[in-house]
């Protein structure tokens, strides 16, 4: 496995699409751009809402309105909605401080993130012998082909949370799909169609939620009057905010922690090969401040967020260390088991990134850094850990100037998302994808 070495600031290049082909899929079949585009990251801690404007001739998105609203005690739970009513507030509140920032009349498009223990992904593969090797590959083979590898992938996945929840009985829908690869007798192409051969080898990335966590923000949708696009798993939408001019090199782990929950996805040559969540977030950290000093969750959060931004005492900030260190060993143990399951076929990509408002507290880095934790791992390399900026994401471009650190990644993934789905055109392989989706979300 290669793995490509970066400038520490992330500084990518953005490639104009009539120049250079980008492996980036469509994942929406929209029409034509709206006039601006809500982007909704429903945290555990914060409700962000970004305001985007699309422009086509730039091939970027551009950020003109945010609003961020914390959420009341007991509406989220673990990254996942508890209280839809109170979420529904809370969101109407950002939503309506991001429009008013951006002065704009109306909201055409809305995408909205989604988190928990719960949402899944991961990429299945297919080998497929051809019988006729002569004949060219027409859209009705493309289709049968992309259905079994579809049809495979629900059917692990439903197994795969009946074993490790105990329930046979969790409905889950498909809620993202994106091609990672596709090969001929050994042969990478970009689309199988009209190529001859015999031996079809194809990768889909799925991401799945469970039909209760998508229902919730359903009725949040409705109840906010949103045009929804889609529901997008959210370490889905951060992986797939970096581009780099040669994606078939880019291997990297992505870690976004957030309130509830940890996030990580990996991308192995390009293509994402996974995500895996774990309700392991900076809530805890702040839970252990306030048993440990007997203080309120509020002020227990401020300690908190002062350690992390060094605004402590010395001697503050080397006993706040040292009540998280036991923290910090169990949240990396989560880190150790969800990666070891993309080890058992390959090496792990060395390069990692940090996002999300969790990622500040310096104990997390120094855990990822340890030696003694890098040799509990196949590691292509020792790792290499770095924070993902908004300035990393290359086609979104922020003018209200509030959009600074890690922890804003997410939504700006979320408006990336939305922006390439504007922006390509449509390609054969994303429309039977969309179809495909359909199909398995009929026949649940």
């Amino acid at each position: 496995m290669r793995t490509v070495v970066f400038p520490q600031c992330l500084w990518y290049t953005f490639l104009e699409s009539s120049k250079q082909k980008r492996k980036t899929m469509k994942f929406f079949p929209w029409g034509s751009s709206p006039q601006a585009v809500l982007a909704l990251d429903i945290g555990t801690e914060v409700v962000k809402a970004l305001v985007l404007r699309i422009e086509e001739n730039e091939g970027r998105g551009v950020i003109i309105g945010v609003g961020r609203v914390a959420q009341k005690p007991g509406n989220m739970r673990s990254g996942a909605v508890a209280d839809i009513n109170g979420v529904i507030e809370s969101s109407r509140q950002a939503i309506d401080i991001a429009i008013e920032r951006a002065q704009v009349k109306k909201i055409g498009k809305s995408i909205i993130g989604i988190a928990g223990e719960l949402v899944r992904g991961t990429t299945t593969t297919v080998h497929y012998s051809r019988v006729n090797t002569n004949l060219e590959i027409g859209s009705s083979e493309l289709r049968m082909i992309i259905k079994k590898v579809q049809e495979k992938a629900f059917e692990r996945i439903k197994k795969q949370l009946a074993w490790e929840t105990g329930q046979g009985n969790i409905e889950v829908k498909l809620i993202n799909a994106a091609m990672v690869s596709v090969s001929i007798d050994g042969y990478h192409v970009q689309n199988p169609t009209n190529f001859q051969g015999k031996e079809v080898s194809m990768s889909i990335f799925n991401a799945y939620a469970p039909l209760i966590h998508l229902g919730a923000l359903e009725t949040i949708a409705k109840a906010l009057g949103l045009d929804l696009l889609s529901i997008a798993a959210e370490p889905y939408a951060v992986a797939r905010s970096v581009e780099v001019s040669d994606m078939n090199d880019f291997s990297a782990i992505f870690i976004d922690i957030g309130g509830g929950t940890t996030d990580i996805a990996v991308v192995r040559n390009g293509g994402l090969e996974g995500t895996k969540m774990f309700a392991l977030g900076g809530r805890a950290f702040t839970k252990r401040l306030a048993q440990e000093f007997g203080l309120a969750f509020d002020a227990a959060e401020q300690m908190k967020i002062d350690y992390a931004n060094g605004k402590l005492h010395q001697e503050d900030m080397a006993n706040i260390a040292s009540v998280f260190s036991d923290d910090c060993r169990i949240w990396l143990g989560g880190v150790e088991l969800s990666l070891g399951e993309f080890a058992e076929t390959d090496l792990l990509p060395s390069r990692i990134f940090l996002c999300g408002g969790g990622s500040a507290l310096p104990g997390i880095r120094e855990s990822l850094l340890s030696p003694e934790w890098a040799k509990t791992l196949p590691f292509a390399r020792p790792p290499q850990v770095n924070y993902l900026q908004p300035k990393d994401i290359a086609r979104i471009v922020d003018t209200t100037g509030e959009l600074v650190n890690p922890q804003d990644i997410t939504p700006i993934g979320l408006a990336h998302l939305a922006l390439i789905g504007i922006l390509d055109e449509e390609k054969e392989l994303t429309q039977i994808l969309q179809r495909s989706m359909q199909h398995i979300g009929d026949h649940q």
